[in-house]
């Protein structure tokens, strides 16, 4: 069905006079990204007396009427996909979902489709308010495939632009828990090093010498398993590089157990597990690695919001079978 445009008028202010048309639009329509404006300016979308403006430098005088209309967001292009979906919080602005392991967040060549994204396009329906003009969410940040927990969408240009802002200047609170093989030593620390391409398997990543981007990860030790073999660990980012705890924990001698990529233990670690642990530990098929931690400042109240997630029934048998040495 075809829907209308939205049709906006505005009289220039006092206060307004000699501020650019894109910058007075962005006060007042604060859904709206500047760059959004500047595009639907451009485009002819706005008029001053019945004559086109099209240029988002425009100074406007008190007193005149403008009018500008917003044609209706375009429906996505990935499909709408109903699919389960753990909605731990969601207002009109943003949704905080809790994503299980095994599910891709954003389509790409290898999958097409049963994304994050097409499910929150067929949950969110009409609340997604369009980003770019675009019904669809705002992925500020992601998780691996195989990694589960807690992750923020925008549904408006408003929040997307706050959250991006919010990730950038390291105000968003992340927390990580991850088993891994050994017990890291310290107990508490930081790893840093730059990440970019590992140059013998461009599939990968890895800490490099030259290149790359600065990526700092702080651990903490909660507790060992199976006798120093394994143990669980708290991380928390302060970047948010690619694979960065699978990279930085591998790079200090500690591979996430199950990790298919990076993931590789000794045989003095396997062979000090008892068979049952051995087993569990051959069997558990990705990555032990949960967001179980997210917090971040409302877009429009500035409320800060923090959320948690227990860990999956997959991670909980992993550890207690190691404790079980």
């Amino acid at each position: 069905m075809d829907r209308d445009p939205e049709r906006h008028s505005f009289t220039v202010t006092e206060a307004e006079s000699g501020v650019r048309v894109d910058r007075m639009l962005a006060v007042r329509l604060p859904e709206l990204s500047r760059s959004r404006l500047k595009k639907l300016i451009e485009s002819g979308a706005l008029a001053l007396g019945g004559q086109t403006i099209n240029e988002p430098s425009y100074r406007v005088k008190p007193g005149q009427e403008l009018s500008l209309e917003v044609p209706p967001v375009e429906d996505a292009e990935p499909e709408a996909q109903a699919m389960p979906l753990v909605v731990v919080y969601e207002d009109a602005e943003v949704i905080v979902v809790d994503k299980p392991a095994g599910m891709v967040v954003h389509p790409a060549p290898g999958n097409p489709d049963r994304t994050l994204v097409n499910a929150l396009i067929a949950h969110c329906g009409d609340g997604l308010r369009g980003i770019g003009g675009v019904r669809r969410p705002g992925i500020v940040h992601r998780l691996d495939k195989d990694t589960s927990g807690l992750m923020v969408a925008a549904k408006t240009e408003r929040a997307q632009a706050s959250l991006s802002e919010q990730f950038e200047s390291r105000a968003i609170g992340r927390l990580y828990l991850a088993v891994v093989w050994g017990v890291p030593s310290p107990a508490e620390g930081e790893i840093s090093g730059n990440i970019g391409r590992n140059p013998r398997n461009r599939k990968k990543m890895a800490v490099v010498a030259r290149g790359g981007k600065p990526a700092t990860t702080r651990y903490k030790v909660m507790r060992a398993l199976a006798r120093g073999a394994a143990s669980l660990v708290e991380c928390r980012l302060t970047t948010g590089r690619t694979h960065q705890i699978r990279v930085h924990l591998t790079d200090a001698g500690h591979p996430l157990i199950g990790d298919p990529l990076y993931g590789r233990s000794t045989h003095r670690r396997r062979e000090s597990l008892s068979a049952a642990a051995r087993a569990a530990a051959a069997a558990f098929q990705r990555q032990a690695l949960h967001a179980a931690h997210l917090a971040f400042d409302h877009p429009v109240t500035g409320e800060r919001l923090t959320f948690t997630s227990d860990l999956p029934r997959d991670l909980r048998h992993l550890i207690d079978s190691l404790e079980q040495v």
